[in-house]
């Protein structure tokens, strides 16, 4: 009895092991489409790696500065998550990037060599090269508790280096 006991709580651990969903962690930081601020990302090595990408591509690089404390970068990531066209439209012509500003990495010498930021979250629009082109406050793209979908667009399809519609 005990040893058929022993066995059915095995199976229940396994099972209940593959049922978890996996990648819970990314999920609950970030969005299921955007990563999450993680305070422990080289940043100087992210934006390397983004000018890499963008002169390979010929794409500009959207920097995303912010953290995970921020409620409006929560926002601003939910919102990109609910306009498929214009996340469809990010992806396909910038290479994002997330810069951590938190107590834990204020990123401050990556952060030095841009304009002072106001509040978050910021965005820094860079040419392939990694030249800044534009320093955006995101609080001029909001609406209300979230952010307006017209003034996002003209946003990215301003600095997008396309004539593409969105």
């Amino acid at each position: 009895m005990k040893f058929k006991l022993l066995i059915l709580l095995f199976a229940f651990f396994f099972i209940s092991i593959n049922l978890y969903p996996q990648g819970v962690n990314k999920i609950k930081k970030g969005t299921a489409i955007l990563p999450s601020f993680d305070p422990s990302r080289n940043a100087a090595k992210d934006i390397k790696d983004a000018i890499a990408e963008a002169k390979k591509t010929n794409k500009r690089i959207y920097v995303d500065v912010g953290g995970e404390w921020c409620i409006w970068c929560h926002r601003i990531d939910k919102f990109y998550e609910s306009h498929k066209d214009l996340y469809s439209y990010l992806k396909k012509h910038y290479v994002f990037v997330k810069v951590n500003y938190s107590k834990e990495n204020k990123n401050e010498k990556v952060l030095s060599k841009y304009p002072k930021i106001e509040g978050y979250p910021h965005v820094f629009i860079l040419d392939k090269n990694g030249k800044l082109l534009k320093s955006k406050d995101t609080g001029e793209l909001e609406k209300e508790k979230g952010y307006d979908y017209n003034k996002v667009k003209l946003f990215l399809k301003k600095w997008s280096n396309s004539s593409h519609k969105i």
